[in-house]
């Protein structure tokens, strides 16, 4: 008998046919001011007992081998020491033998205490994909939104999964700059993207189902007024991103509901038509294809 997830349960779109395990609650972190995902009383954090892990584990197998990939839930999973995951990693090798990915999100900050050769050892029993919310490289913008997080600390963790042979799977928030900080919030992504080189990297653009409020205040915070781009100044941005990439083999995925234009391709081979499908939709609007306000998954 499975145990009662605790709602809301999130995971990364690729993961949509993964079988799911809430290894924890919440996120260790939320101090997020955009991120309205683990606001509700219910879901702070907590990790869940090794017991209650294993229970679950074991009764997976009864669904036999209709899952080929495993996702641990919630906000950062990674966040459990190593002993810990390297318990689930083998519960799933045993009691799951058809599952060939588990993957989880990730925070830079959980992997500050984990050494190479620890990732390395979890990327053996099976931990192939991190999911990593950047959200921008830009170290103002990470102060205001109280990312926790700066530059250098996102892309030492990014360098760390990298040696460890851990795929990465990276996430910038188109517009998370505001009017004020859109240039070098687009800049410093890119230059943070350039550096690390990951093998997947999405955008998609901020929304604020809840409000706005507390993104202002952290801008405020630093001096700044927070003002969430109109779509022209959207693609705008989207594009100077874009073009300031220098990525080699990495898989480009801006199609998640929340954007106007999708965009798919391979940076660098698709770079230029990238540009060519933003330069239509910021200069010639009417001749592309464009989600309209009712399409868009908020």
């Amino acid at each position: 008998m499975f145990p009662t997830y605790i709602d809301p349960v999130f995971r990364p779109p690729s993961e949509g046919r993964s079988l799911i395990f809430q290894v924890t609650n919440g996120c260790s972190w939320n101090k997020c001011t955009f991120c309205d995902m683990y606001t509700q009383s219910q879901k702070k954090f907590r990790a869940r007992s090794d017991d209650d892990i294993l229970e679950e584990i074991r009764s997976a197998a009864a669904i036999g081998p209709r899952f080929e990939k495993v996702f641990l839930a919630d906000g950062d999973a990674l966040v459990l020491p190593v002993r810990k995951l390297e318990m689930i990693l083998l519960a799933v090798r045993e009691h799951l033998p058809w599952v060939k990915r588990v993957g989880a999100y990730c925070l830079p900050r959980n992997i500050r205490k984990k050494s190479v050769d620890e990732l390395t050892r979890l990327r053996e029993l099976g931990l192939g994909i991190a999911y990593v919310g950047a959200e921008s490289g830009d170290d103002q913008v990470l102060e205001a939104i109280s990312k926790g997080e700066t530059y250098e600390s996102t892309l030492e963790a990014l360098l760390k999964l990298k040696s460890a042979g851990i795929t990465t799977s990276v996430m910038v928030l188109n517009g998370m700059g505001g009017a004020a900080l859109s240039e070098q919030h687009a800049v410093n992504s890119a230059r943070l993207m350039n550096e690390a080189q990951p093998d997947f990297l999405s955008t998609l653009i901020v929304s604020y189902p809840l409000g706005e409020d507390r993104v202002k205040q952290g801008f405020e915070s630093i001096g700044k007024v927070y003002q969430l781009p109109d779509q022209q100044a959207l693609f705008e941005e989207l594009y100077r991103f874009i073009d300031t990439l220098e990525l080699t083999d990495t898989v480009f995925r801006s199609d998640h509901a929340s954007n106007y234009l999708p965009l798919r391709g391979n940076l660098g081979v698709d770079k230029q038509r990238l540009l060519q499908e933003l330069e239509v939709a910021i200069l010639r609007p009417g001749q592309i294809k464009l989600r309209q306000e009712w399409q868009r998954g908020l």
